[in-house]
C-alpha cells in the first residue's frame, strides 16, 4: 500500500505537469513541469522525501526498461535518419556533456551552501 500511494503522488505531480504544458504556451516537456513542481514541493516541505523516496527509487531501477521503446522507434524510423546519424549524434553528445556539466556546477554551488550553512550552526 506505501508504494501505491507514493507512486500516486509522483503521478498527481505528472498530471499536474501535463496541465501546465497544455495551459502555458512554452516548448517545454510537461514531465519537466511535473518535475519542477515535485522538486518544489520536495524544497518548500509540502512533500516530505519519505513520502515518495520508495516508489522513485523502484521508477529509477526499471528506467532502463523505459527505453526500449524509444530504442525500437529508431530502429523503425531508420530509414528518415540514417543520413542524419552523425550530426544527431554530435549534438546528443553535447547536450550531454553540457547537461552533466550543469548538474556538477549545481551541485558543487549546493554542496559550498550546505558547508556554509552547517559551518554557521
Amino acid at each position: 500500500m506505501k508504494y501505491l500511494t507514493q507512486f500516486l503522488r509522483i503521478t498527481a505531480f505528472t498530471l499536474a505537469g501535463e496541465l501546465l504544458q497544455r495551459l502555458i504556451p512554452l516548448p517545454v516537456p510537461a514531465s519537466v513541469y511535473g518535475l519542477a513542481l515535485l522538486f518544489a514541493a520536495l524544497c518548500l516541505g509540502v512533500v516530505k522525501l519519505e513520502q515518495v523516496k520508495d516508489a522513485a527509487g523502484f521508477l529509477i531501477s526499471i528506467l532502463p526498461i523505459l527505453f526500449v521503446p524509444t530504442a525500437v522507434g529508431i530502429l523503425e524510423n531508420w530509414g528518415m535518419i540514417k543520413d542524419d546519424v552523425i550530426p544527431i549524434f554530435l549534438l546528443a553528445l553535447l547536450s550531454t556533456v553540457v547537461t552533466f556539466g550543469i548538474a556538477g556546477r549545481v551541485t558543487q554551488n549546493l554542496r559550498k551552501k550546505e558547508e556554509k550553512k552547517d559551518a554557521a550552526s
